[in-house]
């Protein structure tokens, strides 16, 4: 694949590009420098279609049997498909035969190369031939899209050979010369066999059935089909439940009969790219899942270390294609999946002052384990981080445990607990006294020694007495009530068992709680009781108090 390097066009990472030669359909011809600065030439092929593939690979293949003088490389491999070509010297074909005199060795040279190039589908004048004496050498052999047929070779060889009809050879004068005409003439009479054959095939080919290839990978189906005579075109298509670039229908059908060299298409199965999922952090099954819904499957799983990318063992770390590239429906996703964290250090930053969920992400991060979490009571509000091990900055290796020791509500127990307090008597409402009576007046007697009396010489007047009562008031005690609980324990609760008492004026009664933390944490527990005064719910771990709440 070409590349730059800042603004200068580069050829698979070697070849600087200096100039465009020439661009013919999905050939381009570059002038390029190499190695050492020796100029080269490449040409480059755009492969983008099957068709383009199976070109490449039949000029691939003259080359290699022609073997030119011009080539030094023919690369093919995926994103690369190139021929580099040095520079040959010599005199152009052309001007070489247009001379008077041609050399015999030139001519047999020539209608030599002639067949050979016409045994691989190319006429002369697809070459770039350059004469070195009496030898014709290939200096650059241009790419076809198609091969050429037998006929039309011979016609265009014989106009480039036209030269030679008329024009006086130089003959070799050595004893029994004129016995070279008949290595000429028997080339020139197999020459003439063979072009009256190819006539015959062309005109009047072979009947064969066609093979069944349904199902079979396209570059399968088209070696079945080519060597059995037939040409292989592809087309697109799709299907579901087929394996992509599979086939899918072929035409003519399986076991039709047609002629050797007729045209077979074939359906490959190319259905639209989709967007390939984001695996990382995933377990295999998961992916499996994730692949399942966009028509994809787990392809080959790779072991490798997790512990650059702190992955836990069991979880993807990469995967290919990578997640957001595109891919085709039935494509497989090859994983790689972590086999852990191993020998890595790790340290972990002050904690103290953080709340507890802040702390747990720092500890994540950092690739170790919280295990145990001990309430302390503070003042600080709670949940906030007290103490940590290991201690600030201390190496440790991944994966280590963490303990954090967090703050809880401080609750003071009284240094002993309250007796039972007498209930003052109720008080009991009295009947209002009745309203005092006048009583009827009954005249004294008057005698005579009281008329005598003066009444303002003294006398007295009756008061009458105070009724006597208890002089302490009567108070009413407090009525019973009923109160309420509800109180959500946290997820991350400390382990033991956690009961629950309640506490009022009349003393202190345990309440139907007695479980382990596990069966606690992150519920909800609510219940009523009956208390008299003030009253206050406890819970406690283990027997010590854990938190208490006010009603």
């Amino acid at each position: 694949m070409t590349g730059q390097v800042g603004r200068v066009k580069v050829i698979d990472g070697k070849y600087e590009v200096l100039r465009e030669v020439s661009v013919q359909g999905p050939v381009t011809l570059s002038e390029v420098r190499a190695a050492e600065g020796v100029t080269r030439q490449v040409a480059w092929f755009n492969v983008a279609t099957p068709a383009d593939r199976q070109a490449f690979h039949a000029y691939r293949t003259a080359l290699r049997a022609l073997a030119p003088a011009g080539l030094t490389d023919v690369v093919a491999r995926p994103g690369a498909f190139y021929a580099v070509w040095q520079p040959v010297t010599g005199q152009p074909l052309e001007a070489a035969l247009a001379h008077k005199g041609v050399p015999q060795d030139l001519v047999e040279h020539v209608q030599a190369l002639a067949a050979s190039l016409a045994e691989h589908g190319y006429a002369l004048e697809d070459a770039q031939v350059l004469v070195e004496g009496t030898e014709p050498r290939v200096a650059y052999l241009t790419p076809l899209g198609a091969a050429r047929t037998p006929e039309d070779i011979a016609a265009r060889n014989a106009v480039t050979l036209a030269p030679l009809k008329g024009a006086r050879v130089k003959r070799r004068r050595e004893p029994g010369a004129w016995l070279t005409f008949i290595p000429g003439l028997l080339l020139l009479g197999g020459a003439t066999y063979v072009g009256a054959q190819a006539v015959q095939i062309y005109l009047n080919p072979p009947v064969k059935p066609v093979s069944n290839v349904v199902g079979q990978a396209a570059k399968q189906a088209a070696q079945e089909l080519t060597s059995e005579g037939f040409r292989v075109e592809y087309v697109k298509g799709q299907a579901a439940g087929r394996a992509v670039g599979s086939i899918i229908r072929q035409d003519p059908a399986a076991n039709s009969n047609l002629p050797v060299g007729r045209l077979v298409t074939l359906t490959v199965n190319n259905p639209p790219a989709i967007e390939v999922p984001r695996l990382e952090e995933m377990t295999p099954d998961q992916a499996r899942d994730a692949l399942k819904g966009n028509a994809m499957t787990v392809g080959k799983i790779v072991k490798v270390d997790g512990t650059l990318t702190s992955t836990p063992e069991g979880r993807v770390v990469a995967q290919l294609p990578e997640a957001g590239s595109t891919a085709q429906q039935g494509q497989a996703v090859q994983l790689m999946v972590s086999t852990g964290i191993t020998g890595k250090k790790t340290w972990l930053p002050i904690l103290a002052g953080m709340q507890y969920e802040d702390a747990v992400k720092a500890i994540r991060a950092a690739g170790l384990v919280v295990t145990k979490v001990s309430p302390q009571p503070s003042d600080k509000k709670e949940g906030t981080v007290l103490d940590q091990t290991p201690r600030p900055y201390a190496t440790v290796t991944t994966g280590s445990p963490v303990t954090l020791t967090v703050a809880a509500p401080r609750y003071s127990a009284p240094s002993r607990p309250a007796g039972s307090l007498p209930l003052p008597p109720p008080v009991q409402e009295q009947a209002p006294e009745p309203a005092p009576q006048p009583e009827p007046a009954t005249p004294e007697p008057v005698t005579p020694e009281q008329s005598g009396v003066d009444s303002a010489a003294g006398g007295s007047e009756e008061i009458p007495a105070v009724p006597v009562t208890d002089a302490t008031p009567q108070v009413a005690g407090p009525a019973p009530r009923s109160v309420s609980l509800s109180y959500t324990f946290p997820t991350d609760l400390p382990e033991g068992t956690y009961t629950l008492v309640v506490r009022d004026a009349s003393g202190e009664r345990p309440l139907n709680l007695n479980t382990e933390a596990a069966a606690l944490a992150g519920k909800q527990i609510s219940t009523t009781a009956t208390v008299t005064g003030d009253a206050v719910f406890v819970i406690r771990r283990d027997g010590q108090d854990f938190a208490q709440v006010t009603p």
